[in-house]
């Protein structure tokens, strides 16, 4: 007799996949440096078998031990502070290196610790610094938001004072869009706002920031159901421009005096920043020696983008280089990666990356006139991020992918001359490779893994030499847990002749003698793509693991439409949305693999996806009937009309309502034919709830079935709720895709609100 419910196993462990618990699976795997002496020496944060750890690396001798005597440092702590302490999990996250004592913050006091002889004594307080501070680089000062205004501080007695007094609701200073302030889920930590969207001159003199303007900009409102303080509802408003509104929020350059107060205003147009600050997207930065700020300008039908230079002294602004095109003309194709401009010192010249002969390559610019002095990289293959520009040796480095025949995605480390002349890689291998490069760019920490090998993290000088090897994940935790390594995949698009590439997530205890139901996991924006080349499967990745430890067979396609390829690849989203990343290419991809793969169900196919992935498993549901018969659609941006505009704008183009109205799941809400799951969060001001109540009104109004869940405190993240939203959207797909009843009484445990979670809120 065949069960009628899948065994809990399946559910431990796919919640031990998800990502707030995958971590404790690999060890070793996330090294994130923080640097000393500028970039001399390094140290990070292990979390081993052991415990936490604090590890310390010398590039230049080649060394890599631990940063102290843990045992040591933990007896002497605990003797001088009266207080037990745990070696393998001491009260600090932070640590400062001095010569012969290491310094951290516990228990509210600061505390000095020789490493001589680990005598630990207590010298003052901690920085009189606040959570919402940005601090500058000498560590001095810092500036945060109070109301609509900034003001600096002292750290080293708490003492502070305004630097703008003039703020308004409207127009208050280094805030973010309404649409980036997370104004619903920040009172979960205890915050009012996020900190400053400023940046600090590299003498920590200045403060480059703007003052956000959001005059004028449409009003839209939530209804937040059931306060925290057990109030009746509230209503919660927010300026949310659509798209084709004729006023979006506006950013006003402006450089903040620390010390004398003095306010220098950009004398130019304030820039449209329709989702972000640009300081936080990092299109408005300081020149290396603070002589002068430079911006990022894009037109808003996204076609001509140019770099602006702003005298912080005069507030004087002038162009030195700009770019128009046919279709988007973009800085990088990912919407979170660093702009691949880079102004070199002397400020003659400039590397600007463009994706002009189809494909994304860097140029040298003068900036005199603006005139082009040549192309810098070339071939069919892109350029995914600058990482050093060597003037001396007239030599840049930068990440491209694309280099390996097959697999477009895969990143190294390559150099070239600025004439264009001398390429080749700096890493040898056939790795993907994830890079972090210290203040001085005298090394780089660097990465290495793919989807089957876990990271190995060194340090390397620029010829590609290893400086010192800092970790070697390890693994088995992950493995052990019934995980195997996702296959990576090459398949025809449904145009008959482009390749997309994609990944397929075995399910755990794999027989290939069974029939196994079958889950697409899209994302359908093309700001991000889903074909992860590295062991670290990414945001959607975490879920597509777990997804396959409760028995599904699931694949993730990158089709026509996704960024990180050539141009042409990524326009073909742009104005015609309703067909991105290819929906169509999805459904091509799984016939193709279930012609070689008999053991995948294509009987029985399904998609859950959240956000820009939402509306994608129901246009799936909608456009392809005969194949995807079970969907979970969560936070889904049903109806383009009503999303915020720069995200619309950016991807769909400027607003027409033919084309808009095309780009809605509402308007063929009447093809539903199979299960279907709506869940949204009830205060989510990313994406409305009511994106996804228009489809439910219309769903009703064709008498279509579905069920619908919504969470009324849970914003777009569902922070907080995230256990409860897993298990319902798992029950669904185990009901109605494997036709039998989930474990009986099994709850997921709630995902702890950590500072890393709030961190990630502050980029």
């Amino acid at each position: 007799m065949s069960p009628t419910h899948l065994d809990a196993a399946a559910y431990r462990t796919a919640e031990r996949l998800l990502r707030h618990n995958r971590g404790k699976l690999v060890r070793g795997g996330d090294v994130r440096p923080r640097w000393l002496h500028d970039g001399a020496r390094l140290w990070y944060p292990l979390d081993s078998a052991a415990g936490r750890q604090f590890v310390m690396a010398d590039p230049a001798d080649g060394t890599r031990a631990p940063a102290f005597d843990h045992p040591r440092l933990a007896a002497s702590l605990a003797a001088a502070s009266g207080t037990d302490v745990d070696p393998a999990g001491l009260p600090f996250a932070a640590i400062d290196v001095t010569d012969g004592s290491v310094e951290f913050d516990a228990w509210g006091a600061r505390w000095r610790c020789g490493l001589d002889d680990y005598t630990c004594v207590r010298v003052g307080s901690p920085p009189a610094r606040g959570v919402l501070d940005v601090v500058a680089p000498d560590g001095a000062h810092a500036v945060f938001r109070e109301g609509h205004d900034i003001r600096a501080r002292s750290l080293a007695d708490g003492r502070h004072w305004p630097l703008t007094e003039d703020g308004t609701y409207d127009r208050d200073y280094g805030a973010n869009p309404d649409y980036f302030m997370y104004s619903t889920i920040l009172p979960r930590f205890g915050l009012e706002q996020l900190p400053p969207a400023a940046v600090w001159s590299p003498d920590s003199s200045r403060v480059l920031t703007h003052r956000t303007d959001q005059r004028d900009v449409r009003r839209t409102h939530l209804v937040d159901a059931v306060p925290a303080d057990g109030a009746e509802p509230r209503l919660h408003t927010q300026r949310f421009a659509h798209p084709g509104d004729p006023r979006l929020p506006l950013a006003e350059f402006v450089v903040l005096h620390i010390a004398s107060g003095k306010a220098v205003f950009a004398r130019s147009e304030a820039v449209e920043m329709p989702m972000m600050s640009p300081v936080n997207r990092r299109w408005a930065w300081w020149a290396q020696d603070g002589s002068a700020v430079y911006y990022l300008a894009q037109a808003r039908d996204m076609r001509t983008l140019s770099l602006r230079r702003m005298d912080p002294e005069t507030g004087e602004v002038r162009t030195l280089v700009s770019e128009t095109g046919t279709t988007r003309v973009e800085p990088a194709q990912l919407f979170t990666q660093t702009p691949m401009v880079e102004v070199l010192p002397g400020e003659r010249e400039v590397v600007w990356y463009s994706q002009r002969d189809g494909w994304g390559h860097l140029y040298l610019y003068g900036t005199e006139k603006g005139e082009l002095r040549g192309q810098i990289t070339s071939g069919p293959w892109a350029v995914q991020r600058i990482l050093h520009v060597d003037e001396a040796r007239r030599t840049v480095y930068f990440l491209a992918s694309g280099l390996f025949a097959d697999d477009p995605y895969r990143r190294s480390v390559c150099r070239v001359g600025l004439d264009g002349s001398g390429f080749a890689r700096v890493t040898d291998d056939d790795l993907d490779h994830v890079v972090t490069v210290p203040p001085g760019a005298a090394y780089f920490v660097d990465a290495a893994s793919d989807n089957a090998t876990p990271p190995v993290t060194t340090v390397r000088g620029w010829a590609g030499e290893v400086l010192v090897e800092l970790e070697r994940a390890d693994a088995t935790g992950l493995v052990a847990s019934g995980w195997s390594p996702p296959e990576r995949f090459r398949v025809t698009a449904a145009d008959g002749r482009t390749h997309v590439h994609g990944m397929l997530y075995r399910p755990h205890g794999f027989d290939p003698a069974r029939r196994y139901p079958v889950l697409d996991h899209p994302y359908w924006f093309p700001n991000a793509h889903r074909v992860s080349p590295s062991f670290d499967p990414g945001h959607y990745g975490y879920e597509a693991e777990a997804l396959a430890a409760l028995g599904f067979v699931v694949i993730a396609v990158d089709g026509r439409g996704a960024p990180g390829r050539s141009k042409e690849f990524h326009d073909a989203s742009f104005g015609r949305l309703a067909d991105a990343v290819g929906l169509a290419d999805h459904a091509a991809a799984l016939e193709e693999l279930g012609r070689s793969r008999p053991w995948m169900d294509l009987g029985r196919v399904g998609a859950v996806g959240a956000s820009a992935g939402g509306f994608a498993v129901v246009r799936a549901m909608l456009d392809h009937p005969h194949l995807f018969k079970v969907g979970v659609a969560e936070g889904g941006m049903h109806d383009l009309r009503y999303v915020e505009a720069g995200a619309a704008e950016t991807y769909q183009g400027p607003f027409e309502e033919k084309g808009y109205a095309g780009v809605s799941n509402v308007d063929r809400a009447d093809r539903l034919a199979g299960d279907l799951l709506l869940v949204h969060g009830g205060m989510d001001d990313s994406v409305s709830p009511h994106l996804t109540l228009r489809l439910v009104e219309r769903l009703i109004a064709a008498d279509k079935d579905f069920e619908l869940l919504i969470v009324p405190g849970a914003d777009h993240s569902g922070i907080g709720y995230e256990h409860y939203v897993n298990r319902r959207k798992w029950d669904f797909l185990v009901r109605h895709l494997m036709g039998v009843e989930p474990p009986r009484g099994y709850r997921l445990t709630p995902v702890p609100m950590a500072a890393d979670a709030v961190a990630g809120l502050f980029g």
